[in-house]
């Protein structure tokens, strides 16, 4: 199955896009590097034919690494919610500067019950939720559950390799079928004060969620 657009061009389109202006602690914003976001997509799109023609949810989108992505890779229709207006503000930067017309951004909290409205809507559904520190114990969780509610076909999502094993439990008990379908690094640059080392590299895996046809 083919991509539109090269990888090593998508992440060089990915690669240009604007960060956030100042990360917020309290939803854990860290920025999803270029080269994970676009070789994620393209194996998503290569693989699996979960990006081209689709309509597709970026949970979570930040910045917009995954929504502009996805619809640099063909997405028919790409919605992007994220919490935090600031978030959105470079989102709309990024997508403006990329002249794409077919991406909307919408500000919610995505674990709001209202977001239900959306239930089975769309194909794909992307996501690199907050990991889930001691204050937001589980959120990661909660996303993909909400991924799963609203996505008629598949779910992509990021999780730290060491969670694999609870996942795997949790996909199961939810009656849905699961597999991690790449193993990457994530480099985290040392983006908060609390911080001890400069840069650490975080093992993740990217999951496919789907409902069992």
């Amino acid at each position: 199955m083919s991509a539109v657009m090269k990888l090593k061009t998508l992440q060089g389109h990915l690669e240009d896009l604007n960060g956030f202006a100042e990360p917020k602690i309290k939803y854990e914003q860290y920025e999803t590097p270029a080269h994970l976001a676009a070789t994620a997509l393209y194996t998503i799109q290569t693989q699996f034919e979960s990006i081209e023609n689709c309509t597709v949810l970026d949970a979570g989108c930040g910045p917009g690494i995954w929504s502009i992505g996805a619809a640099l890779l063909g997405a028919s229709v790409v919605t992007a919610v994220d919490i935090d207006e600031d978030a959105l503000e470079v989102f709309k930067e990024n997508v403006d500067e990329m002249e794409l017309t077919n991406i909307d951004a919408v500000q919610c909290d995505f674990l709001d019950s209202r977001v239900c409205k959306w239930e089975g809507y769309f194909d794909t559904v992307l996501m690199n939720p907050p990991f889930g520190t001691k204050n937001n114990t589980g959120i990661d969780m909660k996303f993909l559950r909400m991924g799963t509610l609203l996505s008629s076909d598949s779910v992509y999502s990021l999780h730290k390799s060491s969670t694999r094993g609870h996942i795997a439990k949790k996909v199961k008990d939810w009656g849905m079928k699961g597999s991690v379908i790449a193993e990457m690094k994530f480099h985290l640059p040392s983006t908060y004060r609390f911080h001890k080392q400069h840069s650490m590299d975080i093992a993740v895996d990217i999951w496919r969620v789907y409902h069992p046809h």
